[in-house]
């Protein structure tokens, strides 16, 4: 039983990476490298920022939340940006469209941060005896940060790997993306700050995701259209 809801939670938490990849385009131009390259990005990146969180951030004895604290963790968040754009715009790539290098960069960095911060939580904690459903809404947590990613990596190649667009678009493009890139920052204050139980924080997060989804792809339509 105790394997099944192991099985369970690691499908839920992985399996809709791999149904992206499959389902879509990606899997037909073999976008592996580019997700593997993504996602090593991803790791750099993690480790930049756990630097500086060990370096910048006090250690606090309680769970409280600590606005001077957590603006500096958004501030240092804001290197999942800088990595996005070095995954995007340095990094050399079979000739593959921007369409499907956002969508790859994203599901690369997407894949390794549930690998890395998910997989050991389930591993010790879903084969316990204990039936619970903390680890079923870490794997819905997973798909919602998918679905962010993706939109990030998405207004990220909006701004720099797209010359012609909308200038009217512009500024919700940037706000839609910091919107984005604070949502960890944004989640903290839903625990910490006001008391939020996960499962509350959980159905924000994937609300959210599908909202930004929603504004990101109204974005790439209008930047597709042609202009008059």
């Amino acid at each position: 039983m105790t394997l099944f809801h192991f099985i369970n939670c690691a499908a839920l938490t992985f399996g809709p990476h791999a149904v992206y990849y499959k389902a879509t385009p990606l899997s037909e131009y073999d976008t592996a490298g580019t997700c593997i390259k993504a996602a090593i990005v991803y790791l750099g990146t993690t480790l930049i920022k756990l630097v500086c969180l060990a370096t910048f951030l006090e250690v606090s004895e309680n769970d409280s939340f600590n606005l001077s604290q957590e603006l500096l963790k958004a501030l240092i968040g804001f290197l999942d940006v800088a990595g996005l754009y070095f995954a995007l715009t340095q990094l050399t790539y079979r000739n593959i469209s921007q369409n499907h290098k956002f969508q790859a960069v994203g599901l690369g960095w997407a894949f390794a941060d549930a690998l890395l911060h998910r997989l050991a939580p389930l591993w010790v904690g879903a084969r316990g005896l204990e039936f619970t459903w903390e680890y079923l809404l870490q794997g819905v947590e997973s798909n919602a940060n998918l679905v962010l990613t993706i939109s990030l990596a998405a207004l990220g190649s909006l701004l720099w790997l797209r010359k012609s667009k909308p200038s009217t678009v512009v500024p919700i493009i940037y706000a839609s993306a910091a919107i984005v890139a604070t949502m960890p920052s944004i989640t903290s204050y839903l625990r910490r700050g006001l008391a939020w139980d996960f499962s509350k924080v959980v159905m924000f997060e994937l609300s959210a995701s599908l909202l930004m989804a929603f504004v990101t792809w109204r974005l790439f339509s209008a930047c597709q259209r042609p202009s008059l």
